[in-house]
């Protein structure tokens, strides 16, 4: 049996084109990006989501109306990843594109709380 190699990411698969929605198997919980394919092989995050108690296919399936996105990527996780954990994966990464120019108005959001009661502006605060 092969060591795990991730922690929390049990399968993922990128750049797959809206069309192949169908393909993913039922009960996939994890993080997911909506991303726009530019040129042969460039893509624009357009929006970062999650989901815990539902399937990733149902929720990208409600996006799926949306003309912004012509590409998904998904990363499912562990059973050990809790709903907690998972929230907080998507926080993170919703963080990282919050003030980014770039990027899609989909993928604007508030702060990640949870987040900025850890956030230390000084890193070298970080080694006291």
């Amino acid at each position: 049996m092969p060591a795990r190699s991730t922690k929390f990411v049990k399968h993922c698969a990128q750049w797959i084109a809206k069309k192949e929605l169908s393909d993913i198997p039922r009960a996939t919980r994890g993080i997911y990006a909506l991303l726009q394919k530019h040129g042969k092989d460039k893509y624009d995050v357009v929006y970062i989501g999650m989901t815990s108690r539902s399937s990733v296919g149902k929720r990208l399936a409600r996006h799926k109306k949306l003309k912004a996105w012509s590409h998904f990527s998904i990363f499912e996780v562990r059973e050990s990843v809790g709903e907690h954990e998972l929230k907080e994966l998507e926080g993170l990464l919703r963080e990282i594109y919050r003030k980014d120019t770039r990027a899609n108005r989909f993928n604007k959001q508030k702060k990640y709380k949870k987040l900025q009661d850890v956030r230390e502006d000084k890193l070298l605060k970080w080694t006291e």
